[in-house]
């Protein structure tokens, strides 16, 4: 990949960062992986990498990524395949291709699989940062339009929770929090990320707004609905 000559100067010039993702990198050049490792670990990202199809499955098991970020051509195999693969198993997480060639025919087959972007090689880290900040807030495209948490039904698109025939009132602001934590069902959600995402900031104000959220949440939908990791942040885990 071409390296990013300005990468010292942008961090120090912009600390507008998007927070707690989790990036899987799947290519089989260490240089390229060791590069975006150390680029996105010193931003504060969870990055873990894979040199093969076999290996990112087995990556994607263990711990489900906010973003893959998947080169097209690995030694045992095609991204696009493992794209198609994991759209077909309901992965909802974006997906973005690596491509050598980025030929229009490539890039068909590719969003056809399910991918969400491509970007060609080689790259500026800084593209590629951009690119997953953007796939990060955006979060995941295709989801469960109904999903259960505990007792409680919530569709997500009418913004309704029915438990039994009983519509449950939910506030925007509960919603907002409860997207963003369905959208990453079974997963640690710091609270970092929820007060970035749904407040915009991390002022004592908003953390002391998102305590009172969360108990709200937790006496609507039951006190199983929503576990708290100490430390760590919130996971929902939905039926």
């Amino acid at each position: 990949p071409e390296r990013d000559l300005n990468d010292s100067t942008s961090r120090a010039g912009s600390r507008a960062r998007f927070f707690g993702v989790q990036l899987l990198v799947v290519d089989d050049s260490p240089d390229l992986l060791d590069l975006v490792k150390r680029s996105f670990e010193r931003e504060g990202h969870e990055v873990r990498v894979a040199p093969t199809l076999e290996r990112a499955r087995s990556q994607v098991r263990a711990k489900v990524p906010d973003v893959l970020v998947l080169d097209v051509e690995l030694p045992d195999g095609s991204g696009v395949e493992l794209c198609r693969e994991l759209r077909s198993a309901h992965a909802y997480f974006p997906i973005l291709l690596l491509t050598a060639h980025g030929e229009v025919h490539e890039r068909v087959a590719g969003l056809d699989a399910g991918a969400d972007d491509f970007l060609a090689k080689p790259f500026a880290v800084a593209e590629l940062r951009a690119r997953v900040r953007a796939l990060a807030r955006r979060g995941p495209l295709e989801r469960p339009a109904v999903v259960r948490v505990g007792t409680v039904e919530l569709d997500m698109t009418a913004r309704r929770a029915l438990q039994g025939e009983r519509e449950l009132p939910v506030t925007a602001r509960e919603w907002a929090v409860l997207d963003l934590l369905v959208s990453r069902a079974g997963r640690v959600v710091s609270r970092s990320t929820i007060l970035e995402s749904v407040w915009g900031e991390e002022s004592e104000g908003a953390s002391a707004s998102l305590d009172v959220i969360m108990a709200r949440i937790r006496r609507k939908l039951g006190s199983d609905a929503l576990r708290t990791v100490r430390g760590e942040g919130y996971v929902v885990d939905v039926g």
